[in-house]
Order: structure tokens, then C-alpha cells, then sequence
């Protein structure tokens, strides 16, 4: 018979362990000892009343072969009297495109223009002239067909056609921009993504290269999502970059950031609880969908980039991106889009690098790329933070359970590590490049990149370590972070 100890042992450890590692609230008030060993973080945050409930919101979405030839009824059964249709120049040329005019070319009195916008990730001037173009005419819906860019280019089009007086800035997040509340309603929108990526067809994001400033930003708010996301898995047959691997890693860190994000229990209560946030921090059902997009994309991913022809990886990861674009818009990304907005912004005025594979004329470090090349070092520094959760993480990219004793004897205080190299080595065999040195960056920029990320409090306070603890700006866990970034 077992002592009393023995027992009282094993009870103890059955307590720590009973809370489901998917959906457990592990964080860092969890796991006080594993933060004290290894860092010192200032006081949490506990002089606030904090938030007691979430809220889920997404778009409609109706997935299958050739439901882009459905819009042209949707927009009829709305009632639609006039249409700005946003595509880009090299969309316009492809079946999706041609389905969709086709599509509305057999309502009966159905109006549209038709803007094509570059085939470039979108910067102030893009979206400027966008919402002059929008401005001139009286549209009653909005249709965007086309990849992130060009969905996130309609919904500020959406938004600054609805207030006709208003300046860019006055809705970007702050400190960059003025965050103010959009109280009006707006324009329905419909989007039919034709990448498989930023998940934009599910969400209230809106993201542009502000070039003033050699860094991204955006606008966050629930208004700005489409009222349905068509999601066209023949897209995957008739557009070349339909999943390309760059778009696959940001579906691959929206699902990481979102599920590893401060729980919306940690978050201050909003002065108004009617008018919580777009991103709110980890929640249950958000879990659902970030967990589903990351085993989809770890599986996935690998085949598409052997074989671009692989149907049935290419389908996978296009409901991936809608899965995990309804996780990050209602758990929020943290630290590896902050980093990434300088990582893009300050290219052009100093490494100036240009992927390989991209007709672009102008340098550019993809969105997934400039992600991706921090994931290693910023799972290793958010792993304390909730160990359950990164352990689930570690598993799932090592095809197995937490409950594998490969994955369950690693003590909580060496997962990060852990992480950090199964996360580099799925990154090379993708042919990531191996760091920001490899994008042209030296040590010598790292005070700059920095300097570029502290602005993106909107998913800098998402993240463990600094999000969730007093007066925590975190220069130094970024400084860090980028240093270990440099290359691997």
C-alpha cells in the first residue's frame, strides 16, 4: 500500500496536470516558479479590474468548388444598387476574377466599377488613392477578389467612403494613429480570398506599409469585417500563388501567436464592456480554430512545398487560413507580427532584399518571411508564460500528444529551447532564411528594428512578458529577441 506521502504526491501532480493543455489557462500565474528561473519580470498587473468574458465574431463563410459564381446572387439578395469590385492587376487576368464579373454580370441591374490595384502589399498612398477612387462614387456593397492586400484595401475603402471627412490616421491603432470608435455602419462587404494567407475574409484587420514611418500598421476593429467570405477551393487550381509558402507561414503564426496569447483574463476591463476590442487575448473557441489551422498548416505546409500541384494540401491549407483567421481575429497575434511590421518597413532603406520568386519589382521581405524569421527566438522567450500551451505547440510539430513521453519528461523549463529548435528546423526545411542576417541585417540594426516595434502596442500588449506585466514596454525582451534572431 502506498504511504500518505506517496499519494499526496501523486494527487498533486494529477492537479497540476488535470486541466485540458488545449484549453487550459496555463499561464504565467500558473508557473511562478519556471518564470523566476529564467527571467525577472516586474509586478503582474493586479490593480485592475480585469476582463470576465470574450466575445466571438467572424465572418460567414461558405467554402467549395466554384462558389465564386454565387456572388453575383448574393449581392442581388442584398439588394445591392451599386458595387466597388477591388481586385490587383495580376488577379484580374485569372478565372476567380472572371467568375466573379461574370457572376455579376447576370443580375439584372446590377451596377459595378472595378478598381485594379497594384500587385504590391498595400502602403498609404495604395489605400489613399483606393478611398479617393471609392469617395467618387456612390456604392451601396463592396466586393473585394484577391489576396490580403486587396481585401484589406476594401475594407478601409468600406470605412473611409462611409466617413467622407475623416483623415487615414484617425482609425489607425494608436500610439501610431488616433483609434477612434467606428460608430456608423458600414457597407456589406463581400471577399473572395484567392491566397491562401492573412485570413482577412474573417476578420476586422486591416494592415498597410506606412512608409513614412518604414513600418506596418493597421486598423483593428469588428466594423471592418466582411458580412461573408467566399471561399473558392478551385482557386487553388486556377490562381499559380494561390498557397504560396510564404502565405502558408502566416497562417502558420497567426494560429501560434493567437493560441499563445495573454488569456482575455489577464486583459484590463474596457471602460465600456459593450465595446470590447477585436483582439481580446487566448479563449476557448478562438483555441478551437488556432489548434485546427496549426495542425493543418504543420501537416501541410511540408507537402506544398515539395509538390505546389498537391490538391489536396493546397485545399487543406486554404480552409487553414479561414480557421486560423477566425482564431488571431478574436484572440489577437503578439510578438512575431510586431516584429515583423520594421522587419518589411525598414528593407527598402537598407538591406533592400528581394525574395526569391517574386515579381515585384521593388525589394521586398514577404509578410510570412518577415514573421517567420523570429518565431524561433519568440516562442523560447513566450514558453514560460504557459508551458501547457507550448508543450501542446512542441506536439503538434512533432506529430504526437503532450502525453508522449518524448514530449511530457522535457521539464517545463527547457520547452522553450526545445521549441526554439524544432521551430528553426521546420522553418529550414521550408528554405526560410536562416535569420535576419540573411535578409541583409546586421547587429548594428537591431536598435533600429527595435525602435520600429515598440509603436505596435495593438499586439505588443497581447504578449506574454509584456502585455500582462506593470510598466513592461519590452525593449529589452525585444532587443534580445531580435539578437537571437540574427541567425540560426
Amino acid at each position: 500500500m502506498a504511504s500518505r506521502s506517496v499519494i499526496t504526491r501523486l494527487m498533486s501532480g494529477a492537479l497540476q496536470h488535470s486541466a485540458c493543455p488545449c484549453h487550459g489557462a496555463h499561464h504565467a500565474a500558473a508557473h511562478p516558479g519556471v518564470l523566476g528561473q529564467l527571467r525577472s519580470l516586474a509586478t503582474p498587473v493586479n490593480t485592475v479590474q480585469k476582463e470576465y468574458a470574450f466575445e466571438v465574431a467572424a465572418s460567414n463563410l461558405r467554402f467549395g468548388d466554384g462558389v465564386t459564381r454565387e456572388v453575383g446572387f448574393d449581392l442581388s439578395n442584398m439588394k445591392a444598387r451599386k458595387v466597388g469590385v477591388f481586385t490587383d492587376v495580376n488577379v484580374a487576368k485569372l478565372e476567380p476574377m472572371k467568375m466573379a464579373l461574370a457572376s455579376l454580370e447576370s443580375q439584372p441591374g446590377l451596377s459595378f466599377e472595378v478598381i485594379n490595384l497594384p500587385a504590391s502589399e498595400p502602403t498609404e498612398q495604395t489605400w489613399a488613392d483606393a478611398i479617393t477612387w471609392s469617395r467618387g462614387h456612390d456604392f451601396s456593397h463592396f466586393l473585394a477578389v484577391g489576396g490580403g492586400s486587396v481585401i484589406d484595401t476594401a475594407k478601409a475603402a468600406n470605412l473611409f467612403t462611409v466617413y467622407k471627412d475623416a483623415q487615414l490616421l484617425d482609425f489607425v491603432n494608436a500610439p501610431v494613429g488616433k483609434a477612434l470608435p467606428i460608430t456608423q455602419a458600414l457597407r456589406p462587404l463581400i471577399a473572395v480570398p484567392t491566397t491562401a494567407g492573412t485570413g482577412s475574409e474573417t476578420t476586422g484587420a486591416a494592415i498597410f506599409d506606412m512608409t513614412s514611418r518604414s513600418f506596418k500598421t493597421g486598423i483593428a476593429n469588428r466594423a471592418l469585417k466582411p458580412v461573408l467570405g467566399l471561399v473558392d477551393t478551385q482557386n487553388t487550381a486556377s490562381c499559380p500563388t494561390a498557397v504560396h509558402i510564404s502565405a502558408g507561414l502566416d497562417v502558420l503564426f497567426h494560429s501560434l501567436e493567437s493560441y499563445t496569447a495573454i488569456p482575455y483574463t489577464s486583459r484590463a476591463l474596457p471602460a465600456n464592456p459593450i465595446l470590447r476590442p477585436a483582439y481580446q487575448g487566448s479563449n476557448p473557441v478562438a483555441d478551437v480554430f488556432s489548434l485546427w489551422a496549426l495542425q493543418t498548416t504543420v501537416k501541410y505546409l511540408p507537402r506544398v512545398a515539395k509538390n505546389r500541384d498537391d490538391e489536396e494540401a493546397r485545399r487543406h491549407m486554404l480552409l487553414a487560413a479561414s480557421f486560423a483567421g477566425i482564431g488571431f481575429g478574436n484572440a489577437g497575434v503578439h510578438l512575431c507580427h510586431g516584429m515583423s511590421y520594421p522587419i518589411s518597413g525598414l528593407n527598402k532603406k537598407g538591406p533592400n532584399y528581394q525574395h526569391p520568386g517574386y515579381l515585384n519589382p521593388h525589394p521586398i521581405i514577404p509578410h510570412g518571411i518577415s514573421v517567420a524569421i523570429t518565431g524561433p527566438a519568440v516562442f523560447q522567450f513566450t514558453a514560460p508564460s504557459s508551458p501547457d500551451r507550448h508543450r501542446q505547440v512542441l506536439a503538434i510539430f512533432n506529430s504526437t500528444t503532450p502525453y508522449d513521453s518524448s514530449i511530457s519528461r522535457i521539464p517545463d523549463s527547457e520547452i522553450g529551447a526545445h521549441l526554439y529548435d524544432t521551430i528553426a528546423r521546420f522553418l529550414d526545411g521550408l528554405g526560410v532564411p536562416r535569420g535576419l542576417k540573411a535578409l541583409g541585417y546586421t547587429a548594428s540594426d537591431i536598435d533600429m528594428l527595435v525602435e520600429g516595434t515598440l509603436p505596435q502596442r495593438r499586439v505588443l500588449d497581447l504578449a506574454p512578458g509584456i502585455g500582462d506585466v506593470v510598466d513592461e514596454d519590452g525593449r529589452l525582451h525585444l532587443t534580445k529577441m531580435m539578437q537571437n534572431s540574427m541567425e540560426y
